[in-house]
C-alpha cells in the first residue's frame, strides 16, 4: 500500500490539514492503516489540523484519530495547538501572518 506524506522533516511525517470533514468510519480505517505504515517505516506520524470540525460525527472521528496517533507514538495537533506547533517548530507565527494578509485585503470601510 502506498501513502503520500505532506511534509517529511527528519523522521517526522506530517499530515497537514486546514480542516477535515471526516465523513465516515472508513476514514478512520484508512487513517489508521496510513499511520501504522508510516510508523512501521520508522517515521513519527504527526497530524496538524488548523481548524477542528463542528459536526458531532466529525468531532467523534477526530477524537478517535487523536487516540490512534497517540497510541502509535505519534502526535496530533488541532486548533490553537496546531498554530502553536507550527510557530514552535519553525519560529514563524503563521496565524498572525494570515490574519494580517486577510486584514489587508478587507476594504478600509469594511474594517470599521
Amino acid at each position: 500500500m502506498t501513502f503520500e506524506i505532506d511534509c517529511l522533516v527528519g523522521n517526522d511525517a506530517l499530515e497537514i490539514k486546514w480542516k477535515d470533514a471526516t465523513t465516515d468510519g472508513d476514514h478512520i480505517t484508512k487513517e489508521h492503516t496510513r499511520i501504522q505504515v508510516i510508523a512501521n517505516a520508522g517515521y513519527t506520524p504527526i497530524r496538524v489540523m488548523f481548524y477542528y470540525p463542528n459536526r458531532q460525527q466529525a468531532m467523534r472521528i477526530q477524537q478517535t484519530l487523536e487516540t490512534l496517533y497517540q497510541g502509535i507514538g505519534g502526535h496530533y495537533y488541532y486548533g490553537d495547538s496546531a498554530w502553536t506547533y507550527v510557530q514552535e517548530r519553525t519560529g514563524v507565527n503563521l496565524k498572525d501572518i494570515l490574519v494580517q494578509i486577510a486584514n489587508e485585503r478587507v476594504p478600509n470601510d469594511a474594517q470599521a
